[in-house]
């Protein structure tokens, strides 16, 4: 594997790598599975995982690598740590939501947990205008309807954030 990029997530999961890995790369534009790993006899050893299967997925997604790696049921995911989509408009806001949620839950101001567990937030490039404002009223009225959402509404932040 060539490394182009200095830091990298590495994703852990208990069995599901390579399904994860097909799962985003068929959302993302320009997404691919670069490269698996499997288990040798040691996987059995530290890992309880038989020789031959998945031990680890790298992948891209919109050109961006990430790597995928079935170490057991050890650790789960939480929101301390998500992936955030900048989206350019509110079709990409709901193209990502729609797909990402499927299988998991929605959450409040934009965040998500997929079927997996991994937490991302669907972030659109016009709400962080808005809740950046140097016209405090105004970041404030389009910050306060953010809190009220699950899936962002750029249309109705909007409105809120012209009072």
């Amino acid at each position: 594997m060539k490394v182009s990029q200095r830091i990298s997530p590495c994703l852990w999961f208990d069995d599901q790598a390579e399904a994860a890995a097909k799962f985003y790369t068929g959302i993302f534009k320009n997404s691919k599975i670069t490269q698996i790993a499997r288990y040798s006899e040691v996987g059995k050893e530290h890992h309880h995982k038989p020789p031959g299967s998945v031990m680890t997925v790298a992948f891209e997604l919109d050109g961006l690598p990430f790597t995928a790696l079935n170490g057991g049921p050890i650790f789960k995911f939480n929101e301390a740590i998500s992936l955030q989509i900048y989206c350019d408009n509110q079709e990409e806001v709901d193209h990502y939501w729609s797909k990402l949620t499927g299988g998991g839950q929605e959450q409040p101001c934009g965040w998500l947990k997929d079927k997996f567990g991994v937490s991302w937030q669907v972030v659109p490039k016009p709400l962080i205008e808005m809740m950046t404002d140097p016209d405090a009223a105004k970041a404030m009225r389009a910050t306060q309807a953010m809190f009220q959402m699950k899936k962002i509404d750029i249309a109705t932040v909007r409105r809120a954030y012209a009072g």
